[in-house]
């Protein structure tokens, strides 16, 4: 559906925003806007403005933004057709009419939704009369209740060629309706169409309005070969682009925050009457990437939950390699695995819904499942066979499109490679490394992977163990925790790894270059440095000093080398290894990422507050999503840069 800009506008304009979020938000005035908990993260104190006057909602804590119709879309779960149409509800406007084509289109789209809610209450009645004897006996010896076989609209197909097509032609419908909407199948051999579903128990399946748009049937003869049948690609019906239970999962999806996706009909069933009712499942197919997509209109991170076996295991593989180059910021999938030999329904009438709810919450992340598949079971003993297996990965890594996901997956796939090839830790390390909080446990949880920010380290990672922080650094501001940026003692610190490991400097400095640094004469001195550094000469440490002294800079270097706040920043003296240097220098240069972006935030916040430009609005979700990606900077400055 589609709507003029003129319509939108008004639409708009006619529902007070303020008035559409009080509904769900309790609203206060504070000025010429209206503040409230933000009803899309937990807080305490009131971050989230209603913008009256330019009609726009912004969140300062999470980021949450948009208009009435984004609104409706955030807070009910709704699509963007379903949106607009409530808002005009509301507004007392009609929505506009199509053209002819498309008016022609949606009348016949309306009567094949008819045909078929008169097939789905048809076989509704057989389920329950004599013909579904069997096939009662058969859903209640699964668990099923009459009360659930109800809600899902279970029916029953009989064993006949005619009887579906006679009941709906005495009804005033038309074969070429009934074949339209893939009840009967057209006779190869020239003889009458002929039901396409016999002997079957049937599942409607519906769009996201809850219209039936098609049915999956499971064959009550044993021995059939084709166990679960759908209808055919009609008009209506495109078996990739649709879940089955889509349109009753939405509202609790949206409520849970998750979407769980199971691999078939009587699954899906199950976890409804234990009471999970965010359950969907494609149909019968590996699920398409438009599949996964509507997945992520109801969750950041769907739950997929596969079969304990080794069927169920490479389904997950599969469908995890499926989604790399879809992958998006902030969208992803988790994967639940079932013990071995169950499915959702075997594990329910086993051990009840807590064993499942169990398995769902332990669901992990995409790139733990891929880490695991691609190393279990295989020998990295030799140096060829680990560059095999390494060579194997990132080429998987390149179907990620996203350059920003790909380059964090090839950083952690690196310093898990890097991991692996360890030896174990002994004596005085070991005790070390496996100290409560240290450097070696944060590595190993991915706290530095995501703390790297934007320069790529071409050096792998020891696990250094930290000591307590420093008195000076406890005593600065840096200590005492307080907001103020300490962006020149930072800057600081990046001069002083670059005079103490020229070659660090040289490998990085187009990052160096893109700091933007705030003190003046230490600006100058990282210019010479660049400038010394390029030149090809290769300088080692005291070469370059005696060219920076003989150009001007020897007393700005003998301050750095005589501060006591940089004397406890043990990785950047000459006697640190160009390993402990390396990760010191992507600490400090991750936390002047994180004080630049803080910056750009408020200005972006500011911008999007006076002028609500559409183009301020991406640039702001870009910031914070990448501000996100920084956190935990300032422990790892503390535990691992500033050390005694």
């Amino acid at each position: 559906m589609r709507f003029p800009p003129r319509f939108m506008d008004e639409l708009r304009d006619r529902v007070p925003l303020g008035d559409l979020v009080n509904r769900k938000v309790k609203l206060n005035r504070a000025g010429r806007d209206l503040k409230g908990l933000c009803p899309f993260h937990s807080e305490k104190t009131p971050s989230f403005h209603v913008v009256e006057d330019k009609n726009f909602y912004h969140c300062f804590g999470c980021g949450a933004h948009g208009d009435a119709i984004s609104w409706l879309m955030e807070s009910e779960g709704l699509s963007f057709p379903e949106a607009v149409e409530q808002l005009a509800q509301i507004a007392g406007m009609a929505l506009p009419k199509p053209d002819p084509q498309a008016r022609q289109k949606a009348e016949k789209s309306a009567s094949l939704f008819e045909v078929l809610e008169a097939a789905t209450h048809w076989f509704q009645q057989e389920l329950g009369g004599a013909s579904g004897r069997a096939a009662r006996r058969y859903l209640l010896d699964r668990g099923l209740d009459t009360e659930i076989m109800r809600r899902f609209r279970l029916g029953f197909a009989p064993d006949s060629y005619e009887a579906l097509k006679d009941a709906l032609v005495a009804q005033g419908l038309h074969v070429p309706q009934l074949i339209d909407a893939g009840l009967l199948k057209p006779s190869e051999k020239g003889g009458a169409p002929y039901s396409w579903f016999r002997n079957r128990i049937i599942f409607p399946i519906s769009d996201r309005q809850g219209r039936v748009i098609a049915f999956g049937g499971r064959s009550m003869e044993p021995d059939n070969p084709a166990k679960y049948l759908n209808s055919p690609e009609t008009e209506l019906f495109h078996k990739g682009h649709s879940l089955y239970n889509l349109a009753n999962a939405r509202k609790p999806a949206h409520q849970a925050g998750s979407v769980v996706a199971v691999e078939g009909y009587m699954d899906v069933i199950a976890l409804a009457q234990a009471g999970i009712d965010h359950a969907v499942a494609p149909l019968g197919t590996a699920l398409t990437p438009e599949q996964i997509a509507l997945l992520w209109t109801m969750s950041a991170e769907p739950i997929l939950c596969f079969d304990g076996d080794q069927a169920g295991q490479r389904a997950a593989l599969r469908a995890a390699e499926r989604c790399l180059p879809l992958l998006k910021p902030g969208k992803s999938l988790r994967f639940a695995i079932l013990p071995e030999g169950l499915d959702p329904d075997d594990l329910l009438r086993r051990d009840g819904p807590k064993a499942l709810q169990a398995v769902l919450d332990a669901a992990e992340p995409l790139s733990e499942l891929l880490w695991r598949s691609l190393i279990t079971g295989k020998d990295i003993g030799t140096p060829e066979r680990r560059a095999g297996l390494e060579q194997t990965v990132f080429n998987m890594l390149t179907n990620i499109t996203d350059e920003k996901i790909r380059g964090f997956y090839i950083r952690d796939f690196r310093d898990r490679f890097y991991r692996l090839g360890r030896p174990a830790a002994s004596g005085r390390a070991a005790g070390r490394a496996a100290g409560k909080g240290s450097f070696q446990n944060r590595f190993q949880s991915g706290s530095l992977a995501r703390s790297l920010g934007s320069s790529v380290s071409r050096f792998h990672h020891p696990g250094m163990a930290p000591g307590p922080a420093s008195p000076q650094l406890k005593a600065s501001r840096l200590g005492r925790n307080t907001p103020g940026p300490d962006r020149i003692l930072f800057e600081q610190l990046l001069c002083l790894y670059a005079i103490n490991h020229p070659l660090l400097a040289e490998s990085h400095a187009e990052a160096l270059a893109l700091v933007d640094f705030t003190d003046s004469a230490l600006d100058k001195l990282r210019q010479e440095i660049l400038v010394t550094l390029s030149s090809g000469k290769g300088l080692d440490q005291g070469a370059l000093k005696d060219h920076l002294a003989k150009n001007g800079f020897k007393g700005i270097v003998a301050q750095l080398m005589s501060s006591p706040l940089l004397r406890p920043a043990w990785s950047a003296w000459p006697e640190a290894t160009a390993q402990e240097a390396a990760i010191g220098w992507h600490h400090v240069m991750a936390r002047l990422r994180r004080l630049a972006l803080s910056d750009e935030i408020a200005a972006a916040e500011a911008a999007y507050r006076d002028h609500g430009s559409d183009e301020t609005l991406r640039q702001l979700v870009h910031l914070k999503q990448e501000y996100d990606l920084t956190e935990g900077t300032e422990a790892e400055l503390e535990g691992y840069v500033f050390r005694q």
